[in-house]
């Protein structure tokens, strides 16, 4: 038998050359101290993180104004950290203790985003009918008290890639907050559009910050300011509702974007308005509202909680969310916006049936899929067991 010659392509050197480097690389490793040189905080970049995205921000009230009975502004300054930076027309959400509950609630910024460069916020709360929170804010928080908020989120923001040059605000009573702080921002040189503000209210006596609104107008030629009482027929207002006429009497020729905040009813309104404009929906932006649910014959059922294998049972009825259930038993649940659309209080529904208002299922497709739920906008319609955390 004739014996078979056999040849492998490459060098044996280079296999012996990489034994040799592995275990030279092993041993210099293992000398390595068990210890980063340097703390991961100390990295630029993770310093840039921590400052404009912070886990929550300690602030205390440095001064309140009132307007009128009808609403008031909260000044807030830093105990330690410089403020994170925010867009004009994003939201802090603070998280509040109330008797056994703790909350949260989202509130638009109303100061200019320069504001928190020089170490300042200003939200506006108003008094509304039923407001668990925002009465609580009114009637407790004082000059001197600690307050604990996140950072600044949202998404109804100026963007040059995807917004017109001139943006037409839509707002009505308190949701003026985040349009003064675009007016603001516009004024001092940090936004580049123009801004048509249409700011419906009752009647005079309901509009806030009116008289700093019209010297920004009057001052900045990229600000106009348009007031409309629906129940006041005044001299040097409009009258009615901020409906489709009133849109295209202020509205520049071209193309503009409508940015909609305000109550309920002006969401509900415009639904059936806007459409007569015309517009490709990407110039359309509504800040994120729940309409709630309003049933006239509200069930009682329970809810087993299970929390990092603990379980709880606690009730809950037909008219609150599956979220202010939580809130009032005290079971603390990551939460921001209160409308499905941050996902921070994502959780899984393991039995049960639950309602979403018809546009406020802003679920991901594999959350609908395996049954995770928002608890912010889901209204329990039978007893439930869900998995938080």
């Amino acid at each position: 038998m004739s014996k078979k010659k056999f040849s492998v392509n490459g060098n044996f050197k280079d296999s012996i050359n990489t034994v040799k480097l592995l275990t030279e690389r092993k041993k210099f490793i293992g000398s390595a101290p068990a210890v980063l040189p340097t703390r991961t905080d100390d990295f630029g970049v993770n310093k840039v993180a921590k400052s404009l995205h912070p886990k929550e921000q300690k602030l205390v009230i440095s001064r309140i104004e009132e307007h009128a009975d009808i609403a008031k502004s909260y000044y807030f300054k830093s105990e330690s950290a410089p403020l994170a930076y925010f867009k004009a027309g994003q939201y802090l959400t603070f998280r509040l203790e109330i008797g056994n509950s703790v909350v949260t609630r989202s509130y638009s910024i109303a100061s200019s985003p320069a504001s928190a460069l020089n170490g300042e916020y200003q939200i506006t709360v108003k008094r509304i009918s039923d407001g668990f929170v925002s009465d609580y804010i009114l009637d407790n928080w004082n000059v001197g008290d600690s307050v604990t908020a996140y950072a600044p989120e949202g998404n109804m923001t100026y963007n040059p890639l995807r917004d017109a040059g001139t943006i037409v605000a839509i707002a009505g009573g308190s949701g003026i907050t985040p349009f003064l702080s675009l007016a603001r921002a516009i004024d001092q040189g940090d936004e580049a559009c123009s801004l048509t503000l249409l700011y419906g209210c009752r009647n005079s006596d309901e509009i806030l910050f009116k008289s700093e609104l019209d010297s920004l107008a009057e001052k900045n030629g990229k600000i106009n300011v348009v007031y409309v009482l629906s129940h006041s027929d005044e001299e040097g207002y409009e009258k009615g509702f901020v409906g489709a006429d009133v849109i295209r009497k202020y509205a520049p020729e071209g193309k503009y974007s409508i940015f909609v905040c305000g109550p309920g009813g002006l969401y509900k309104f415009l639904e059936t308005e806007l459409p007569k404009l015309g517009l490709e929906k990407k110039y359309i932006r509504f800040e994120v509202f729940s309409s709630g649910k309003k049933a006239e014959d509200p069930k009682k059922f329970s809810i087993k909680v299970i929390n990092r294998g603990e379980e709880t049972e606690i009730k809950a009825n037909s008219n609150e969310t599956v979220l202010c259930a939580f809130e009032r038993a005290g079971i603390e649940v990551p939460a921001r916006c209160h409308t499905g659309e941050c996902g921070f209080c994502r959780s899984k529904l393991v039995s049960g049936k639950v309602y979403i208002p018809e546009g406020e299922d802003k679920r991901r497709i594999a959350d609908m899929q395996f049954n995770f739920i928002h608890p912010c906008c889901c209204f329990p319609e039978s007893d439930l067991v869900v998995r938080i955390n």
